[in-house]
Formats: C-alpha cells, structure tokens, sequence
C-alpha cells in the first residue's frame, strides 16, 4: 500500500487545490518533469494555462519558501527576469489545500540554453551578474547556506548510518568520501568569498531561453554561498572549452556585476560536493515511489561503485590548478 504523502495528491486534489484560490480549471491536468515537489500543468477556462507547484512536505518551512518568494519578487520588481509564484488578492503566494502547501505561477515557454552558443553565454552572464547585483544586497535569513557541512559531510553520514553503501565498498567509500572533506575544507577557509543569495541550481534545465533572452525558473533551491555557484554547472569539455566558455560569461557578467577571481579555486570543490549531495537526495527520497520508477539504476552495487569512481576523479581534480581568466 502506498502511504507516502503525495499519494494523496490526485488529480481532482490538484484540480480543486487550484480553484480554491480563484481559478476557473477545465480539468486538463499535465504532469512536469519534477521529483523532488510535484508540478503540474493546469488547463484554465478562457485563460492560459497556469503551473502549480506542490511543495514536499517537511522539506522547506513557510518561512523558507515564503523568503524564496519575496527574493523572486525582489528579482520580478527590477526586471531580472525570473518566473515567481503569483500573488492571489489578499497578495498571498503560498497556499494550502488539505495537507498540502503550493504555489501558482504563470506558464513560460522556451528551452534549454545553447551552451557551446557564446552568443548565448554572453546573455546568462549578463543575466547572472543581473540577479547577483540583487542577490548581493543581502543574505537569506531562514534559507540555508551552500557548505561542506550541508553537502558533504551530512550526506556522508546519512549514506553510511542507513546503510546504503554495500558492504564491498563501504570501507572504500568511508575512507575516500572523509579525504575529500578534509581536502575541501581548508579551500572554503582560505577563500576569501562572500556569501550572497544566489539561485542555487543554476543548470540548463532551469534557463527557459525564447527570442534570443532566457528566464530563471525554480528558486527552490535558493541559498546563500558564492558567487561562482551559479556559474560554473554552465561549462563543460576540456579545459581549455572551460576556459573559453567562462571568459565569454564572465564579460557578460561583469557589465553588471564584479566577480572575485579567487573564487574560481571553488570550482571544483562545488562540483564534488553536487555530487555527493545528489547521491544522498536519491537515498534520502528512496521512499517516494516516484524515485525508485525514475531512477531504477540508483541503489545497485555498480552505482556504487561508479559513484566512488566519480569521487576518486574529483580527489584528482581538486589537485590540478583552478581555471584562470587570464591569458
């Protein structure tokens, strides 16, 4: 019997959810490419349709998603252009309807941006260094901080106390995983960073690009850290790939914004601790039935193992020197 929380989010829960804060729906529903909340398409009368997010329970407090809402309506006021929750009259952008809290948002078109396109990396720098000239203003109050405690030490310990290392490789995993933590370290506290509200998962997949400008969506992952954060999931190939790509974000960036070059040693220590945050998201949504559906590789002996292999890749690359603007 399924007794997680969303199996209680039907469809006619959705429907109705919906019209209770003032929508005519006409009962065409279409289920988005989202686990860790649940979004839908929703058909409305004599409207276009809206998006409605469904957030997962115990995830985020109301005050952490209610400071999301107000920073993408601080972005929305000064024309970043970013996709944020729409405000009923009351100006409410949270909701509830039984046990669930969600949020309304207009309908956006557009797909992922061209990243081997400089024209297209010269617009998200400029958009980039947009939303951070924003961002830096202030620091999150109730949303949470990118560090190695969050990503990398907690998820460590959550993988190892539940088990979900298999035996064969849990002493090779314990020993890697607690050598690239205390490799990690030192580099965020000799960094001389600033910590700033950022989108927090700024990957393609987050861009809607449409007539040559894009728009951020989902600031569900919104938190503070640095700036580079939100740059560097936008290269990719070999370094000297890396290195032409960043210089064409960065000239974008910096009509709007200043970027601390010592930030760049980061790269690579962000980029291990995404990897092992997503390994221990996937075990910690283990008892959705959505995830164990979607992600059938996931908990096998050779995920494990390939996972250990990826971190192995990143013990060498926070060894080699970081990228460099400079010719």
């Amino acid at each position: 019997m399924d007794t997680h929380p969303y199996s209680a989010l039907t469809p006619d829960c959705v429907l109705d959810a919906v019209e209770s804060v003032g929508y005519l729906t006409d009962a065409r529903i279409l289920a988005l490419n989202s686990y860790e909340n649940r979004v839908y398409q929703v058909g409305i009368e004599d409207d276009n349709p809206v998006i409605t997010k469904f957030y997962r329970p115990e995830r985020w407090s109301d005050d952490q998603i209610l400071e999301e809402h107000r920073f993408g309506e601080e972005l929305s006021e000064l024309e970043v252009p970013v996709v944020c929750a729409t405000a009923n009259e009351a100006g409410e952008t949270l909701h509830r309807f039984d046990q669930f809290r969600f949020s309304v948002f207009r309908r956006y078109g557009g797909h992922a941006p061209e990243l081997d396109n400089f024209d297209h990396l010269l617009v998200l720098g400029r958009l980039i260094g947009r939303l951070h000239s924003v961002g830096q203003r202030t620091t999150f109050t109730h949303r949470p901080t990118l560090d190695v405690e969050s990503f990398a030490i907690t998820s460590r310990e959550y993988l190892l106390t539940q088990d979900f290392i298999p035996s064969s490789l849990r002493e090779a995993y314990e020993s890697l995983s607690q050598h690239l933590i205390e490799k990690m370290l030192p580099v965020f506290a000799q960094v001389d960073y600033q910590n700033i509200r950022l989108h927090g998962d700024c990957h393609p997949g987050n861009i809607l690009w449409r007539d040559d400008s894009a728009h951020f969506v989902d600031l569900d992952d919104a938190r503070n850290g640095p700036a580079v954060q939100d740059l560097w999931m936008l290269m990719s190939g070999d370094r000297a790939q890396q290195t032409a790509q960043l210089g064409e974000i960065l000239e974008g960036y910096h009509q709007f914004c200043n970027f601390n070059p010592a930030e760049l040693r980061l790269i690579e220590p962000l980029r291990t601790l995404r990897i092992m945050h997503y390994a221990a998201w996937l075990a910690r949504r283990w008892d959705d039935p959505a995830f164990q559906r979607n992600f059938t590789w996931f908990n096998t002996e050779r995920y494990w193992a390939e996972h250990i292999l990826e971190l192995r890749e990143q013990m060498a690359a926070l060894d080699e020197e970081p990228l460099s603007i400079f010719p």
